[in-house]
């Protein structure tokens, strides 16, 4: 930038730089103390995961408020980790992981499972489906759902609910369709947008210890699926795009999303929900 005789900022120059006029060779370098990002950092898809690489090995801790996930490939330095954690904080070692952040985590010889069990059983009790029959789908098939289906009903209840929901989404891909479709009348909630809400409770109800299976391959495959409806959403005729995606055998992300566009084909529709889908696994590869 350049000052005026005030010390005030005149103009700035960064468009100088931009165009290559600067005519000094500029060399950078990390400051003493830190370093390099390939083998220390934080990850750039989540930032409350840390990692170490040390020759060959890995090192990863995640942070969630003042729960800690830490994992390594040498328990003699796993060991030394959680030393040094102790002598900076107060940290309790409640040594496997068995539950995180609503989330049971279940082992096996071969496998680990992910559930919300727990998370679901408190939700039906909150919300007095315990003792309702239980459904067999999440959503009705060629559900009807408008934005103007029937009287308002009580939003901020609504909103919590669908949250709710939401989160237990990150466990239970079989409702991701279906909280899709309920969170697009966030702003104004009708009693047949409710009755769906709670359809997916009763769906809940018969299966609460549903999990995702991870188990150990012989390969690091990555295999993707994808599908869209067509014109499906009654409001804008716009087309609901779903892909999953499998690492090694396991289903590892996986996504339900409105298209931003009114598909003019059912084949346009499909070739969206692929193009999101190869868009995940660039990202993920």
């Amino acid at each position: 930038m350049k000052q005026t005789p005030e010390g005030k900022v005149d103009r700035y120059k960064a468009r100088l730089v931009a165009k290559g006029d600067l005519q000094e060779e500029v060399y950078m370098e990390i400051p003493p103390g830190f370093t390099s990002i390939e083998t220390n950092g934080k990850s750039n898809a989540d930032h409350t995961m840390f990692f170490c690489h040390n020759k060959g090995k890995v090192a990863i801790l995640i942070v969630y408020v003042d729960d800690i996930i830490l994992t390594d490939d040498d328990l003699s330095e796993l060991a030394r980790l959680k030393t040094q954690l102790a002598q900076s904080f107060e940290v309790k070692d409640l040594d496997n992981l068995r539950y995180f952040s609503e989330i049971e985590v279940a082992r096996s010889s071969h496998a680990i499972f992910l559930s919300q069990r727990k998370y679901i059983l408190d939700l039906l009790t909150e919300t007095e489906i315990l003792r309702c029959r239980s459904a067999v789908t999440p959503i009705e098939q060629n559900h009807r759902l408008t934005t103007d289906s029937g009287k308002s009903v009580d939003r901020e209840r609504y909103q919590h609910l669908v949250g709710k929901l939401i989160y237990l989404s990150h466990t239970r891909p079989d409702i991701a369709f279906t909280i899709n479709v309920v969170s697009q009348y966030m702003h104004d909630s009708r009693e047949s947008h409710q009755e769906t809400v709670y359809r997916i409770f009763r769906y809940l109800k018969g299966c609460p210890g549903r999990d995702l299976f991870f188990s150990h391959h012989k390969h690091l495959n990555v295999e993707a699926y994808s599908d869209a409806d067509w014109a499906g959403s009654i409001d804008n005729r716009r087309s609901i795009s779903s892909y999953c995606i499998f690492i090694g055998g396991n289903l590892v992300t996986w996504r339900s999303k409105k298209q931003d566009i009114v598909a003019r084909s059912s084949a346009e529709a499909e070739y969206r929900a692929m193009a999101q889908g190869i868009c995940e696994v660039i990202w993920l590869k």
